[in-house]
């Protein structure tokens, strides 16, 4: 906007429609409180009345300028600006000045106002140009401190000072404000999507510490049972190896004590075991593998007789030769053809009586 020519007495601004009257010369002034007066005498700076009682020469002195120590709000009219992405804003905002020096005020510019006005429109629009749009709306204070900064540098020889500038508003076009309304619903949905992944992420990483905790207990737990188990079957094994053990020592006593009796009580035993094991695969199977004489009963007793005869003999081979051997041979001679003739006695009754329960404890087993 151009400056008015010198017919016009009042400048064009934005912010005044008229130029306010000046007090006139009644030889006794009373200055207002944070006002400035210029006095000219004769067309030249003669003073700045202070406020209070001011007394001024008629016709020579003239108060020229009124200029108001106060702070004051100008209002920046709303202008485009192209940021550094090629993005047209609209922004409007309010300058907040004061007047520090009445004399360069006056006499340093023609209109102070109009001129922070026309150099904050333009600050403003080559502080928006360094800037994208993202940083014009996230760096709001950083703009209002730089324009304030490039405001106070110019005007400092107008005796004017910028206290500060704030942007009041910023219209960016339809198309780019819904673009960025998207763009914040797709970060929006992005984070959304993110935190549901990660609790995804992390309710699996739970389930999966806890199978891997329970497989380790339960594992432990089967670990404990066996060992258990087996230091159980360890111990069953060691208590009927005992028992086992006493049994046969205590047979092998009762044989050492009894001598031909325990022997006949020991093949009576084999006898009946012999003929039970028959009538028990009978019993348990279909099909069963049987002796060819099992018609022949006193063969079959004969043969388990014969079976633990041997057996005797041998036992009797061992313990011979556990005899001492101070003994003579004649002596042991005599003693093997007395017990000879006196087993030849006693065998024919001792085998019948064995016959005899044998063939009971087979009939027992038919029965059965």
């Amino acid at each position: 906007m151009g400056r008015p020519g010198p017919s016009s007495s009042t400048p064009s601004t934005y912010f005044q429609s008229s130029r306010p009257s000046l007090p006139a010369n009644t030889v006794i002034r009373f200055v207002p409180q944070q006002t400035a007066w210029v006095v000219e005498r004769m067309g030249k700076f003669h003073r700045i009345l202070q406020p209070g009682l001011a007394i001024l020469i008629p016709f020579l002195d003239r108060i020229a300028y009124v200029k108001s120590l106060k702070e004051n709000a100008m209002e920046i009219p709303s202008q485009s600006a192209i940021t550094a992405d090629n993005v047209t804003l609209e922004l409007d905002g309010v300058l907040y000045t004061r007047v520090f020096d009445a004399y360069k005020a006056s006499y340093g510019v023609e209109d102070a106002e109009y001129a922070i006005s026309q150099l904050a429109q333009t600050t403003m629009r080559s502080e928006i140009g360094r800037l994208t749009l993202d940083h014009v709306l996230r760096e709001r204070a950083a703009l209002n401190t730089n324009i304030t900064e490039a405001i106070n540098e110019a005007a400092r020889d107008w005796g004017v000072v910028c206290l500060r500038y704030e942007i009041r508003d910023i219209h960016a076009p339809d198309g780019v404000v819904a673009a960025m309304h998207r763009q914040v619903t797709a970060e929006r949905s992005k984070r959304a999507e993110i935190l549901d992944s990660e609790g995804q992420r992390q309710s699996a990483i739970n389930i999966a510490e806890g199978r891997k905790q329970s497989v380790i207990l339960a594992s432990e737990a089967l670990k404990s049972e066996q060992i258990n188990i087996a230091s159980g079957d360890a111990e069953a094994i060691l208590v009927r190896a005992r028992a086992t053990a006493k049994g046969i020592d205590a047979v092998a006593q009762s044989m050492r004590e009894g001598q031909e009796n325990a022997r006949g009580a020991v093949s009576l035993s084999v006898a009946e075991k012999y003929v039970e094991a028959f009538g028990n695969l009978a019993k348990q199977g279909t099909a069963v593998i049987v002796p060819g004489n099992v018609g022949d009963m006193g063969g079959m007793i004969a043969s388990a007789m014969a079976v633990y005869g041997k057996v005797s003999e041998s036992q009797s081979q061992a313990q011979k030769g556990i005899m001492d051997t101070s003994y003579s041979t004649g002596q042991r001679s005599a003693e093997g053809q007395t017990s000879q003739g006196t087993n030849d006695q006693t065998a024919p009754v001792k085998s019948d009586e064995v016959a005899k329960s044998v063939l009971q404890s087979f009939d027992k087993a038919l029965k059965r």
